[in-house]
């Protein structure tokens, strides 16, 4: 679920809509929440689909760390790409703003941190040299993203939540500490160990 200060607003002909805040939305907010009306499905079964559904769904899901895919219900799945994100993922299923964003602004996550075996080109952005998604992105980044959340993670408890309650169960206690600076961050990168079974 995204934050409910966000709507869909036309980018441009080249990337269609995106995600954008309607109001300030501060840094350390969880901006988007796996939650239980997300339709989860496997790969078998979206493969059994006719040709335009299938498209959809891989064009808008995404792969989780269980190799099910994820459709999000609500205009999550319209969150675009960017090399400067100002929303950062999480190892507990939620993303957090990096900075403020301003109100009218798109949120926008690195899609590199999906780990997707998709490769796909992208638009140039200053102050980035990246031009590409690849399917090792998170090996070379998950250092940088790691302390974006780090960062985001000192304003855990002190901005309004509307989304805390629906942080899975198995993760409150270790948010909890993350956010009081008792327990360290556990890295991005352990989502894709866990999921390939490796290290």
């Amino acid at each position: 679920m995204m934050h409910p200060d966000t709507e869909i607003r036309y980018v441009s002909k080249e990337i269609g809509v995106g995600v954008f805040a309607t109001k300030l939305i501060p840094k350390g907010t969880i901006v988007w929440i796996k939650d239980d009306l997300d339709t989860i499905l496997d790969e078998a079964y979206i493969e059994s689909l006719d040709d335009i559904r299938k498209d959809y769904v891989y064009k808008y899901a995404y792969e989780d760390d269980d190799g099910k895919f994820v459709l999000c219900w609500d205009h999550a799945r319209y969150l675009n790409h960017s090399f400067n994100p100002n929303c950062v993922d999480t190892a507990y299923d939620f993303e957090l703003a990096a900075r403020d964003i301003q109100p009218g602004e798109q949120l926008t996550a690195d899609y590199g941190a999906m780990g997707d075996d998709e490769e796909f080109e992208c638009i140039s952005e200053e102050g980035s040299s990246r031009t590409k998604v690849t399917a090792d992105d998170y090996l070379i980044y998950y250092a940088e993203w790691d302390e974006m959340a780090i960062e985001a993670f000192k304003y855990f408890k002190v901005v309004e939540q509307p989304l805390r309650h629906l942080i899975n169960t198995q993760y409150i206690d270790k948010v909890n500490a993350i956010a009081d600076g008792t327990e360290p961050l556990d890295s991005i990168l352990t989502i894709f160990e866990d999921s390939e079974g490796e290290k």
